[in-house]
């Protein structure tokens, strides 16, 4: 029942759009025609994209939230962050264009993380993971710790954290909202109900799943399960402070003011136990605060990776 309620609700909120312009265009890389690479693991093909030019600086990974594929990336978003680095977003086992099954759990995500990191020969990357993403790349802090430089946590919280342990409640209640509203289901979860939160929830959704070269299917209905499972899992564990303790990389913590997925004191709590970490905060806004302030959040992750510590 909840496998099938929450296919349901995330396909509700997929949203077909055309080519996107841009007022002032400046990116010489066009995320929604970059196409599809695959590496093989241990007999399962793996889809991933990259974007940008690697230079001298360690490769961005991307790491995406429950359910969501490359085609759900904001391509405002990618192409800031790519302007000075290498991207690599990637499909987890089971999801988009990946074969497999999907792991029911974040270790097992991990897991396959961090053999593509392998597969790809990538020596250190730094990483950001966004909401499912933010708990995956803590579990690589604690399993590889080598494999990262870097880390950029978004819209995510520590093992145990209550809110990620209600997601299919606060999902519930936002289907019942768009339902009642005729809201997006997607602007609802991610972004705020101000006049500002709903116009720039539209915007947001016009540059996601708008891609012209190898466009992914949506989630499938176990896909969704396990994902689910894997999140209600995180919530529901003892805490991990001990080993958040014991990160020594740079961890920046991003989250919106009014995060309804993973409320804002739940990253708090993250930065008070992650040793070298530093917060911010965003205004008038939700679990997509990344894509709603994408010039901010891209410029303070360019200071944050460029910076020599």
């Amino acid at each position: 029942m909840i496998k099938r309620f929450l296919l349901a609700a995330m396909l509700a909120s997929t949203v077909i759009a055309g080519s996107v312009a841009f007022a002032n265009p400046v990116f010489a890389a066009d995320y929604s025609k970059t196409p599809n690479k695959y590496v093989e693991i241990g007999g399962t093909r793996y889809a991933y994209r990259t974007i940008g030019e690697r230079g001298g600086k360690p490769s961005l990974v991307l790491f995406q939230h429950f359910t969501g594929t490359m085609d759900d990336w904001d391509q405002r978003t990618i192409e800031g962050l790519s302007k000075d680095r290498e991207v690599i977003v990637f499909d987890n086992a089971g999801i988009g264009a990946s074969g497999g099954k999907s792991p029911d759990s974040v270790s097992g995500m991990a897991k396959i993380s961090e053999q593509l990191i392998d597969a790809l020969k990538l020596q250190q990357v730094d990483v950001l993971g966004y909401s499912l993403g933010g708990c995956i790349v803590q579990q690589i802090l604690v399993d590889r710790p080598e494999l990262i430089r870097k880390t950029i946590i978004v819209g995510s919280g520590p093992q145990g954290s209550p809110g990620l342990r209600v997601i299919p409640d606060v999902i519930a209640a936002a289907v019942k909202k768009s339902g009642e509203t005729g809201r997006s289901l997607r602007a609802i979860l991610f972004y705020t109900d101000t006049e500002r939160g709903k116009a720039e929830g539209a915007e947001y959704l016009k540059n996601i799943n708008n891609h012209l070269v190898d466009a992914e299917p949506p989630a499938s209905e176990e896909t969704t399960g396990a994902q689910a499972k894997a999140l209600v899992t995180w919530g529901s564990m003892p805490d991990n402070y001990a080993a958040l303790g014991r990160i020594t990389q740079p961890v920046l913590i991003v989250n919106g003011s009014n995060d309804i997925i993973a409320p804002p004191p739940e990253s708090v709590v993250l930065f008070q136990h992650i040793p070298n970490a530093q917060l911010s905060l965003y205004p008038d806004s939700g679990h997509g605060s990344l894509f709603q302030h994408h010039a901010l959040f891209v410029s303070q992750v360019n200071t944050f990776l460029d910076r020599a510590e």
